[in-house]
């Protein structure tokens, strides 16, 4: 048998490049297009105003490459079915329509390559599965990179694309240009000595900050590029006198400020950026667009590394020294100096929180000397949010700032890089976005790159699965924060306090409790002092309860001031897990049971339940289903999970409290459900298999109301359902979700014949992204201009228009070719009417 993965390959490019062209218009004599962006949706030939490629148009296309590439098998080779070629085709189909809608230009996409090109279509057009074989998928990849190949030699051959890069190198010099004007006016006049370090120097900084260290992992430390792993992300600069805070990027905030103090968690970027910005200042390239980097020097300057017990800070010429840097020894006398008076210095100070508390004050006397003797310098400033207090360098002239946690796009973009860079298979990264998106406390986790780092490399760790129990993921996250991370990097406890593992936990265990007993948020500094000044009798440690608390808050990575005088936890779920366990050490089962209708204590009740011994946890169990309440019985269900050993006639007990519940019986029932439960309803409701019709429309329905991550990914489940009901019910939820990943991950998939109602622009062009839809509702005002061009017209049959105002003609509604039913909600008269060539309900208020 011929293997699939290379089948695709085997046809001839005089076989696929007249397939391909036929997706795109001819190329026209001169060169037009070249003054504006020419994107690559507007290259397409398809669809009525050619502005589109739907999956309809270009069927005929990917079933011919499909049998073309079948055809070089010899009989008995063929490597996947009749059917499953049909299911390729399908998919080939659906990546190639998503041309028309890409908005990179033509040049962009060569320079993606066909590898990055073809990953481009298939996430642009969201496929994920077909339902194929592992032999289909790599029939399709293939497949779709043997496309993506042709299409961008195509793009290549063109006249305009020739004429367009001959513009673009001619923009591209041009900014060279500029770059070097700016290069000349920072640059003075140097000695060979000078030149020749500085580019030794460079070439140091390039390597020995050009790889990321990822360190507290199971797997051991690990090394990436810097190219592949640097993410950015954002900082938020507080507003004068006005609530929330402006977002700019993070490798920016040396652009708008010439000196800044920067705040971030631990595992928030920090040092990544600090390296980002080292090496892009040393590289000596002139196109990255920062020109306030060009011609300077880096001197990064890690706090923990110069800053030593009884040892002074460095002065400029022992910069270098200070931080074992391997030529020092070669740089000229006085050259750094130099290089600061003459205003061409970044200097990147990294983690104030590292050194220790009573030099802190030392620490910013010297960076406001060395400010005002070098002036005209770029300072970067890293810290912890709670080791300097607010406007600490305000004196100094320094803008603070504090990065940002990461957004939905950003986990993706890191996982896929990271499972990149580790070698991984990609379908491991697609898993485990999974696992994030459908699972709360992983999407609580996974909030900063350390964090995300930790689950990607757990996860692979384990080939493909996290722990398989909440308890073990966190203990080896607190692993990971409260005793690896420091110790594989080196770190000597600055204020000379080492607090065992074990220590740590049970301190900040006792901090945890007393927030969730006290339905707190957060706690006083005071309190916080109070309950560790108790405890430190018990552990034996030598220091303060100031000495521990500090200890904790710069160290520990859990814990965070986020105003002057105020103490709580970074991650809510680590709080709850560490609270959880203090609960079972203390025996207080009746208080977590007497808190189960609180939403806040989900969590640290099932966590509890995980903790407890077999017998406690049964004696949970019986507890919840015997408050007779529909959230107690749920509870108890979703706790069966966490229990390592209970007995039969205690799973039955808890069994029968669900089975009252679970699946819904009715609307009335589901609503209930879900008001009661929440996500926790979802690890207990049936999929679409072996259930009836009408129990797997309440089901989904159920699971439609909660609008969460969770509760969209259970959805997919239900996609392929063939119920009208269960249909309408999907089609009809959007707007309850992320509309944008509601579409790829449901209605993309779907039979297109239940209405979906549209109330925006936005809205129309996320139908229009996925390939269009058979039967439209819009809901609101519109514009006809807007219908015409942002409706994929060979797709609708039906429209329901329910229109605040009079329609002046519908006459607009002939651009639709394939409509069938016209349901008008307005005020309009017969001989309007009489205008559309279509069956037209008129509905008259």
């Amino acid at each position: 048998m011929v293997d699939a993965g290379v089948l695709g390959a085997r046809i001839a490019s005089s076989a696929v490049s007249p397939l391909v062209k036929k997706l795109f218009v001819k190329d026209q004599p001169g060169a037009g297009l070249v003054s504006r962006p020419v994107r690559i949706s507007a290259l397409v030939s398809f669809g009525r105003e050619k502005r589109s490629v739907t999956p309809k148009d270009v069927e005929k296309v990917a079933a011919e490459l499909v049998r073309r590439a079948l055809k070089t098998a010899g009989p008995g080779e063929q490597p996947v079915t009749a059917e499953e070629a049909t299911a390729v085709t399908h998919a080939l189909a659906h990546s190639l329509a998503s041309l028309g809608t890409l908005t990179i230009e033509d040049c962009e996409a060569v320079d993606l390559g066909p590898e990055e090109f073809a990953r481009t279509l298939r996430s642009h057009a969201a496929v994920i599965s077909y339902g194929l074989s592992g032999d289909g998928e790599l029939f399709y990849e293939q497949l779709l990179h043997t496309s993506a190949l042709h299409i961008l030699n195509f793009f290549t051959q063109r006249s305009t694309y020739i004429a367009r890069q001959q513009t673009a190198q001619s923009r591209q010099l041009a900014r060279l240009v500029r770059a070097v004007d700016v290069l000349l006016g920072r640059l003075p006049s140097q000695s060979a000595e000078d030149a020749g370090f500085e580019a030794r120097y460079a070439e140091h900084i390039t390597g020995r900050y050009g790889t990321l260290t990822i360190y507290g992992l199971d797997t051991g430390t690990s090394e990436w590029s810097l190219d592949t792993a640097y993410l950015s992300l954002e900082a938020t600069r507080e507003r004068d006198g006005q609530d929330g805070g402006l977002q700019i990027p993070a490798e920016q905030v040396l652009a708008q400020h010439d000196q800044v103090l920067l705040r971030g968690v631990a595992g928030s970027g920090k040092t990544t950026l600090v390296q980002w910005l080292a090496v892009t200042t040393a590289s000596r390239t002139y196109d990255h667009g920062l020109t306030h980097l060009i011609g300077r020097v880096p001197f990064v300057l890690p706090m923990r590394r110069i800053v030593r017990p009884g040892t002074e800070f460095p002065i400029p010429g022992d910069f270098l020294k200070a931080v074992g840097c391997p030529v020092a020894g070669e740089q000229p006398a006085g050259w750094a100096e130099r290089v600061l008076r003459a205003g061409r210095g970044v200097l990147l100070v990294d983690g104030i929180d590292e050194i220790a508390g009573d030099r802190r004050d030392a620490a910013r006397r010297w960076l406001r000397e060395l400010t005002r003797t070098f002036p005209g310098n770029l300072w970067l400033v890293t810290s912890r949010p709670s080791a300097v207090p607010e406007r600490w360098l305000e004196a100094a002239d320094f803008h603070e700032l504090t990065l940002s946690p990461m957004a939905r796009d950003d986990v993706a973009t890191f996982v896929r890089r990271w499972h990149r860079a580790a070698g991984a298979d990609e379908a491991e990264g697609m898993s485990l976005l999974q696992a994030v998106r459908t699972t709360s406390e992983l999407n609580r986790l996974a909030t900063n790159p350390l964090m995300c780092g930790m689950l990607c490399a757990l996860h692979r760790d384990r080939r493909g699965f996290l722990p398989q129990d909440r308890k073990s993921l966190y203990e080896a996250a607190l692993t990971m924060l409260l005793e690896r991370r420091d110790r594989e990097r080196e770190l000597d406890h600055p204020d000379g306090l080492r607090i065992p593992y074990a220590t740590q936990v049970q301190l900040l265990q006792k901090l945890a409790w007393w927030l969730i007993r006290n339905s707190r948020a957060e706690m006083d500094r005071s309190d916080a002092l109070h309950i560790i000044g108790q405890a430190v009798p018990a552990v034996n440690l030598d220091g303060t309860a100031e000495d521990v608390y500090r200890s904790l808050l710069l160290r520990s990575g859990l814990l965070r001031e986020p105003a002057e005088g105020r103490v709580d936890f970074l991650h809510r779920t680590f709080q709850d897990y560490l609270g959880s366990r203090l609960a079972v050490q203390e025996l207080d089962f009746d208080l977590l049971v007497n808190n189960a209708e609180k939403d806040d204590w989900e969590d640290v009740i099932l966590l509890a339940v995980a903790h407890a011994r077999p017998k406690e946890a049964e004696q949970m169990l019986r507890r919840l289903v015997g408050l007779d309440t529909s959230r107690g019985k749920l509870l108890a269900a979703a706790g069966l999970r966490y229990v390592a050993e209970v007995e039969p006639a205690v799973r039955q007990l808890v069994e029968e409290g669900v089975g009252s519940l679970v699946p819904p019986r009715g609307v009335s029932e589901a609503e209930q459900l879900t008001r009661a439960g929440g996500d926790l309803v979802l690890t207990l409701l049936p999929g679409p298999e072996r259930i009836d019709n009408e129990t797997a429309y309440l089901v989904a329905w159920s699971a439609a109301q909660l609008g969460s991550d969770a509760a969209l990914h259970f959805l997919t489940r239900f996609r392929d359902h063939r119920d009208s009901q269960v249909q309408h019910v999907l089609a009809n939820s959007w707007h309850h979700f992320d509309q944008e990943l509601y579409a790829r991950e449901i209605l993309a998939h779907m039979i297109r014949q239940s209405t979906v109602t549209v109330r925006s622009t936005k809205d129309l062009r996320l139908l229009r992204s996925i390939g269009g839809w058979a039967h439209i509702k819009i809901a609101g005002a519109y514009r006809v201009e807007e219908l015409t061009e942002l409706i994929v017209p060979e797709q609708l049959t039906v429209l329901l228009v329910e229109a605040p105002h009079p329609v002046e003609g519908l006459a607009w509604l002939s651009a639709f070719p394939n409509l069938e039913d016209v349901h008008v909600g307005t005020e309009v008269s017969v001989t309007v009417a009489q205008q559309v060539p279509t069956r037209t309900t008129l509905i008259t208020p």
